[in-house]
């Protein structure tokens, strides 16, 4: 029996012996236990050295086929010192070799030039990222600094919203300083008769300088009449444009002759100054007119100078040619006519030049006169060592345009009144040799605010772009000062009020920009942008000043094409938020408006309820819904009214409130809506939208009552606003009633419910109660009624075509159990 059993046993492990190998897939493995315990050994050493990681490493690569071990001996053997080095020289004859290093020279150079590129492409990249980011800055700089750009910049400004719980930010104390508020009273004043439509008012720029003659400033009332002078013109057509206009042959010999005139009456007031405070120098005698007043300055002006030089003797112990020129740069050319006359018979040539010159300043001379006169300038007097006469020359007969005359013109003034005095119109169309764009090129780009000093003298260069016609960039200059900005903006008004002002198309343009279609050296200044960063300083405390300001965009558009006067309306009314003050406010009785400020300005163009409606489009967009309200009920837009309050009440219905909340806010404000709603014709509203309106306000009573614990007193309000079943008799009327309403009345039905189930358990169990100390047998009757009401709830909360929280479909049903 046991032989059986070792048989049996021996012929079980030969069985297994051969099932071990003849698996393929796991080779036997023959170790003795001394082999065992040293491979043991070595791994926990492995372990000890490399970490758990590494390990970890080898079994997940391991159990993928990875060797970790064999490849990480293979990287280590790899070098790329040899890729990149220069490849050995080899003979001509071995041509193997030859193809060979040809073919890894191009492979090289492919490689370089590649990395070359990408270097270069991210260098390029980067720079180009730097210089958007940069420009991005540069923007927001010049226009913090109101300098001038020649980018486009976004006027359109984003106020910050206020929050719907902060109160209306009320204005404040005027932010206007004595000179900005009398500049403001004139506004105001000028506006009152364009509302009024009168022709006969005063032009504005004569308003403004009135404000200057106050002020006892002499440079700003210098500058007031450099204004008034130059635009002593005729009249522009307003649909004309005004730099075209301001090209016109015409025009432009009027701008010449008022800047030729500003100078020469200067410079006579200038001499009178000079010879009334040196009398006895001077011995001017008591005749009146020009010429002695020239023979007294003369006699001081080169007072003590030796007279070597000057040419041709002396009339009256003057030297003649200082006389004739000091009486030209004075503006009497009769004068200067009366001192050749005055010198003898050698001058008959220039005396019948200046003759004509007198009978036509702006032409140049006869062709004849002309030759005549060039023709003695270029054998005498260009190399006469009289400048004076040099100058008279030039003046009279247009001789040398290139000659600066520096010995003569020592002031700016000087320099400028030469300049348009040889700006001369030719006839049949011959080209002049130096014409108005000439010199305006001259003052603005070649010369410019440096060589001016224009900071340190604001008035003198000011007054060289002005005379020169370029209202723009003068402007533009003076709002960069902030002594002189008030009085830049009031005259880019004054000359835009005469179609003086060259205004970009679009008015988002820089505050000085140049137009490809204009001739240079024209700029175009953007009086939106220049009023607007002006009127920033006080729109919030003098809104009626902001508004007459605003009213002189009424002829812009905005880059959508609406109205820019409107644009900026609405942009004050969403900062300060006072819309009754702009608007006015609307009676609830007699439906009538009160007047706000904007109502001065209605016009078959400019309409306030526009405005109030543009208002309250942009209220909604910023979800200002309570502002939104107030806004659409000034400008009688009932339906959206109703429209935001049932949005507003659906969300805050059911919730206790409190004296400061949003709930609070909305019942005051429902008290007026309501009586608007009382007295106004309500047949054009939607019946739904009336309905949904009137039964929100009165479930919120109803939520009124039930916080309070008045159960009693919020069933009636609850019957009385028709929307859940009170009764059996009343569930398929609300169902179907339920299933056309509005959305948002829908919305408060579950917490309507679940309210109502409150209620309900809370009259249950004050029943139970009430039987538990043996009360009347009466009060079966309204356990009944309890039990009806609970399955006619919960059958209305199945039937309607409504899906509400899962909560309410459960604490229905539980009431209904609860009542058994």
């Amino acid at each position: 029996m046991a032989d059986d059993d070792f048989s049996k046993l021996l012929q079980q492990a030969e069985q297994l012996t051969t099932e071990i190998e003849g698996n393929e897939e796991l080779p036997r493995v023959e170790r003795s236990l001394g082999q065992v315990l040293e491979a043991s050994q070595e791994l926990y050493s492995r372990v000890i050295q490399s970490g758990v990681n590494d390990i970890q490493a080898h079994l997940l690569f391991g159990s993928k086929g990875i060797d970790l071990q064999q490849i990480s001996q293979k990287l280590e053997t790899l070098s790329s010192k040899r890729t990149f080095e220069p490849l050995q020289p080899i003979a001509d004859s071995d041509v193997e070799s030859f193809l060979k290093n040809e073919r890894e020279n191009a492979i090289l150079s492919l490689i370089d030039e590649v990395n070359k590129n990408s270097l270069q492409t991210t260098e390029d990249q980067k720079w180009e990222h730097m210089l958007s980011e940069w420009n991005k800055e540069k923007l927001k700089l010049m226009n913090a600094m109101i300098g001038p750009s020649q980018n486009w910049l976004d006027l359109k400004r984003t106020p910050e919203p206020p929050s719907i719980a902060d109160t209306p930010k009320k204005f404040g104390h005027s932010m206007l300083d004595n000179i900005e508020a009398a500049y403001a009273r004139q506004v105001h004043q000028y506006n009152k008769l364009v509302f009024q439509g009168s022709k006969s008012r005063t032009v504005l720029h004569q308003k403004f300088a009135q404000v200057a003659e106050e002020l006892n400033d002499m440079k700003v009332k210098e500058m007031w009449e450099i204004i008034k002078t130059m635009a002593n013109i005729p009249a522009l057509v307003r649909d004309e444009d005004p730099l075209k206009a301001r090209g016109n042959p015409t025009i432009q010999q009027c701008l010449i002759a008022q800047g030729k005139k500003y100078l020469e009456k200067r410079y006579k007031q200038y001499m009178s100054d000079v010879v009334r405070a040196n009398p006895a120098a001077a011995m001017r005698g008591g005749e009146p007119g020009t010429y002695p007043l020239v023979r007294g300055f003369v006699g001081l002006r080169l007072q003590g100078q030796s007279s070597q030089g000057l040419t041709d003797g002396v009339v009256d112990d003057r030297p003649l040619w200082p006389m004739i020129y000091y009486c030209l740069r004075s503006g009497d050319a009769n004068a200067a006519l009366h001192c050749l006359r005055k010198a003898g018979r050698d001058h008959e040539e220039f005396i019948a030049a200046l003759e004509e010159h007198i009978r036509n300043p702006e032409k140049s001379l006869s062709e004849k006169l002309q030759t005549a006169i060039n023709f003695q300038y270029r054998i005498q007097v260009r190399n006469s060592t009289d400048p004076y006469k040099r100058a008279v020359y030039c003046v009279v007969g247009c001789c040398d345009v290139s000659d600066e005359h520096s010995e003569v013109a020592r002031t700016a003034d000087d320099y400028l009144w030469l300049k348009l005095s040889i700006i001369k119109s030719r006839p049949n169309n011959e080209p002049e040799p130096f014409t108005y764009s000439d010199l305006q090129k001259l003052i603005l780009e070649e010369y410019g605010e440096t060589h001016y000093h224009a900071y340190e003298k604001p008035l003198v260069y000011f007054q060289v772009l002005t005379l020169t016609g370029q209202f723009e960039p003068a402007i533009e200059f003076l709002s960069r000062i902030p002594r002189y900005q008030v009085h830049g903006v009031h005259m880019a008004l004054a000359l835009h009020d005469l179609y003086m002002l060259g205004t970009p198309r679009n008015v988002q343009a820089p505050l000085l920009s140049v137009d490809t279609d204009d001739p240079p050296p024209l700029r175009r200044l953007n009086l939106a942008r220049l009023l607007l960063l002006y009127v920033r300083k006080f729109e919030l405390s003098d809104p009626s000043d902001a508004l007459h300001y605003y009213f002189f965009l009424r002829n812009l558009k905005d880059p959508s094409g609406k109205n820019l006067f409107m644009c900026c309306c609405t942009d004050l009314a969403l900062e300060s938020r006072d819309y009754e003050l702009l608007f006015g406010r609307m009676d609830p009785v007699t439906g009538l408006s009160s007047p706000g400020l904007l109502d001065q300005f209605n016009n078959p163009h400019i309409e306030s309820k526009v405005i109030a409606l543009n208002v309250a489009e942009q209220l909604v967009n910023k979800g200002l819904f309570e502002d939104a309200i107030t806004v659409y009920d000034i400008a009688g837009n009932m339906e959206k009214v109703l429209e935001l309050f049932c949005v507003l009440l659906a969300q805050v219905v059911n919730s206790g409130g409190g004296a400061s909340g949003l709930r609070q806010r909305l019942s005051l404000l429902a008290e007026h809506v309501s009586r608007r709603l009382r007295y106004a014709d309500t047949t054009a509203l939607p019946a739904s939208l009336v309905e949904a309106y009137t039964k929100l306000c009165k479930l919120m009573t109803f939520f009124d009552q039930f916080h309070s614990e008045n159960y009693e007193g919020a069933l009636e309000t609850l019957r009385e606003c028709e929307l859940v079943p009170l009764s059996g008799a009343e569930l398929e009327a609300r169902v179907a009633a339920a299933r056309a309403a509005r959305g948002e009345l829908l919305r408060s039905l579950p917490a309507v419910l679940r309210a109502l189930c409150t209620i309900l358990l809370a009259q249950r169990q004050r029943l139970r109660a009430a039987h538990d100390h043996n009360t009347p047998h009466q009060t079966t009757k309204h356990v009944e009624w309890l039990r009806e009401q609970a399955e006619v709830l919960n059958t209305f909360a199945g039937n309607i075509a409504y899906r509400m929280p899962g909560d309410t479909y459960s604490q229905l049903a539980q009431m209904q159990i609860l009542m058994h």
